[in-house]
């Protein structure tokens, strides 16, 4: 349903890299021409121009909508120059839900957002108004599919009460492992919910302690064998398990969405597989 790897959107605004128009409508024609047909947003990249900016390139570029899919986000209610909000909370009301739907496909230049998650959970959410909304939506024609971001399973399962979640985007990656431990992943796989994963390389390029030095030894060994680079090696150690991650990348290179998408058809040895795990944890397994 969605392309094997999510093109993230992220930094591609203000937050980021700050892309022109054009350089935005070149980066989404390549993305695709490589196979990757899904972008991520969310209503608070960029405090809040992200998805206009993204809209304006896509209405420029040469690729017709039914060609692509587009995923949104609501809820966070961010600190912006934007938005009249004095702290950080989460909104989860009937009517914000929808309006910020609505919002969403007016600033990405669409009729319908194929994908539509709510970005955290918060406490004071009540699953039977978000269900309410969710119907709504769906009832319009506005989203096509509905899922979460960042809920454990008890918290999707409160929701999943009301409404099917179809989806739950979560951090998960080599060094980030605890899903694949803590039940999180297993509960998807039994529950029929696809996982996400963002930021699928974890810190490994980002900070260098004990953790990422034990990972970048281990990686050296089998750089050869899979005849793999480390970005390579570190998606599709996360791609072999099988409650069938998609991860969500953030690169604006071309030449990386390119490493990456041929990545996902590296296949891991099992005893190799778990050798970069121990190393990742510094204990063997239990």
């Amino acid at each position: 349903m969605y392309s094997k790897i999510i093109a993230g959107t992220m930094t591609w605004g203000s937050w980021g890299n700050n892309l022109t128009s054009s350089q935005i409508s070149r980066l989404i024609e390549e993305c695709v021409s490589e196979g990757v047909f899904t972008f991520d947003h969310a209503d608070i990249y960029g405090g809040y121009t992200t998805e206009e900016i993204f809209g304006e390139a896509f209405t420029k570029s040469n690729i017709k909508r039914d060609a692509v899919q587009f995923i949104s986000k609501c809820g966070i209610q961010y600190l912006s120059d934007t938005r009249n909000n004095k702290v950080k909370h989460y909104e989860y009301s009937k009517n914000y839900i929808i309006w910020s739907a609505e919002e969403s496909i007016k600033k990405l230049k669409t009729d319908y957002l194929d994908l539509f998650l709510l970005h955290r959970p918060s406490p004071l959410m009540r699953a039977e108004e978000i269900a309410e909304a969710i119907y709504q939506l769906k009832q319009n024609g506005k989203i096509l599919h509905f899922g979460v971001s960042n809920f454990s399973p008890l918290q999707t399962d409160l929701i999943g009460k009301y409404t099917k979640v179809e989806v739950n985007q979560i951090e998960c990656s080599l060094t980030h492992y605890h899903p694949i431990w803590d039940g999180n992943l297993d509960y998807m796989n039994v529950k029929n919910i696809q996982p996400m994963a963002w930021r699928p390389l974890g810190t490994y390029f980002k900070e260098e302690n004990q953790q990422t030095l034990r990972i970048k030894q281990q990686l050296f060994t089998l750089q050869n064998k899979y005849n793999a680079t480390e970005n390579q090696l570190l998606l599709s150690w996360l791609l072999q398990h099988p409650s069938g991650i998609i991860p969500v990348v953030g690169t604006t290179q071309i030449k990386r969405i390119k490493e990456l998408m041929a990545a996902t058809s590296i296949q891991w040895e099992t005893e190799d597989w778990f050798s970069v795990l121990v190393a990742s944890q510094g204990h063997k397994v239990p």
